[in-house]
């Protein structure tokens, strides 16, 4: 019965936390995103569940939880659906909320290592050239946009990971093992830094001439399903995110899928994110294939 009765409990708790995003900055965010681009709201849903429920004592109740909200937006003619794993902590004192946050967007991954340019005719490389699958490289975006694959090491900073998991579906081919420092591959738990690291992973498409390789644009638009934009936040010259275009909006700007959170459908700017500022740089990149 007790546990029957904390079940129900936690319900209620996670009705008035649904309840209560909607005073907090973070929604401000977004309705304001949504307005500025001509976006009006159908339908808004969330769903919420407790990771860990924290007690100190009988009183107080601190738990940390994630809520899938899911937009139904219509833009000019188009209707589109986008969704986000929101994560927040909640402290109740005897059941009354008194304390509620957004947790800080997992998107810096800081530089944890150098990605080395080097020149293909160094090395003997049998694909210099693939056909880049663009269908199934967005399929399997859309798969795994809020999981895991358990095939490959779990990242807890898993934006780039998750793009370049979605690059090789699409055909893109490996190549520098076994040297992190060099080319893009991933082999068990050993992996290039460009493979898993944001700021590596934007130089490395910057440079590269053999197999996975991109030519920057200056245009979100000129972008199609299955391209990538890379993130400087803080446009301090440190790369700290990266994403996967999955579709167009109404005014043909790219949608976005990507880990850190995780986000389906999102407008490639992020200006709705407590990570972007008014000095974030952005680079534009599509893959050649």
């Amino acid at each position: 019965m007790k546990n029957e009765a904390n079940e129900a409990l936690k319900k209620e708790w996670i009705a008035a936390l649904i309840k209560s995003v909607k005073n907090m900055d973070w929604w401000e965010r977004k309705q304001k995103a949504f307005a500025n681009r001509g976006v009006k709201v159908l339908r808004a849903n969330g769903d919420g569940q407790i990771y860990r429920d924290l007690v100190p004592n009988e009183r107080t109740n601190v738990i940390e939880y994630g809520i899938h909200f899911s937009f139904l937006l219509r833009q000019n003619d188009h209707v589109f659906m986008e969704e986000q794993l929101v994560h927040l902590s909640a402290r109740f004192e005897e059941n009354k909320l008194v304390e509620h946050s957004v947790v800080s967007n997992n998107v810096n991954q800081g530089r944890e290592g150098q990605f080395t340019p080097e020149r293909s005719h160094n090395e003997e490389f049998h694909s210099r050239s693939f056909e880049y699958d663009r269908r199934k490289a967005v399929q399997y975006a859309e798969r795994w946009w809020n999981d895991f694959n358990p095939k490959y090491y779990q990242f807890e900073k898993d934006c780039t990971n998750y793009v370049s998991q979605c690059l090789h579906a699409g055909g893109a081919p490996m190549w520098g093992f076994p040297s992190r420092s060099k080319g893009w591959w991933i082999r068990g738990d050993n992996w290039s830094y460009s493979w898993s690291v944001a700021h590596s992973f934007r130089w490395y498409l910057s440079s590269s001439d053999k197999g996975l390789m991109a030519q920057e644009v200056t245009d979100a638009k000129d972008l199609l399903p299955g391209d990538v934009i890379c993130y400087d936040f803080e446009g301090d010259g440190n790369w700290n995110h990266t994403a996967i275009v999955v579709a167009k909006d109404g005014r043909g700007e790219p949608l976005v899928n990507a880990h850190s959170d995780n986000s389906r459908n999102r407008h490639w700017s992020y200006e709705d994110s407590y990570a972007w500022t008014t000095k974030t740089s952005y680079k534009f990149f599509k893959i050649k294939g």
